[in-house]
């Protein structure tokens, strides 16, 4: 996964956050962010890492994120890794 690929997962992970507002409130209450700031940190690395530690903190969150996007549910756990600047093993 390349750094724009994790990025843009991210970069939809709080998209699709901003449409639960259930979710979203416990986000914004756990990160002490203001609603305002979300769009000024969208490109920020880190807080696109904290969008997906906070999905991934949850099965049922990440499941549904995985499935309104179309993604595998193990991509949200590598784009954060990405994010962090981790790599994972190539095993094959």
């Amino acid at each position: 996964m390349t750094a724009d690929e994790a990025t843009s997962i991210g970069q939809d992970a709080l998209i699709w956050l901003a449409g639960q507002p259930e979710a979203l409130g416990g986000f914004l209450t756990l990160s002490g962010v203001a609603p305002g700031m979300m769009r000024e940190r969208a490109s920020d690395p880190e807080f696109l890492g904290f969008v997906l530690d906070f999905l991934l903190g949850s099965d049922e969150t990440i499941l549904a994120f995985a499935a309104d996007t179309g993604l595998n549910p193990e991509d949200p756990a590598r784009a954060r890794l990405k994010l962090s600047g981790g790599e994972l093993p190539n095993w094959t």
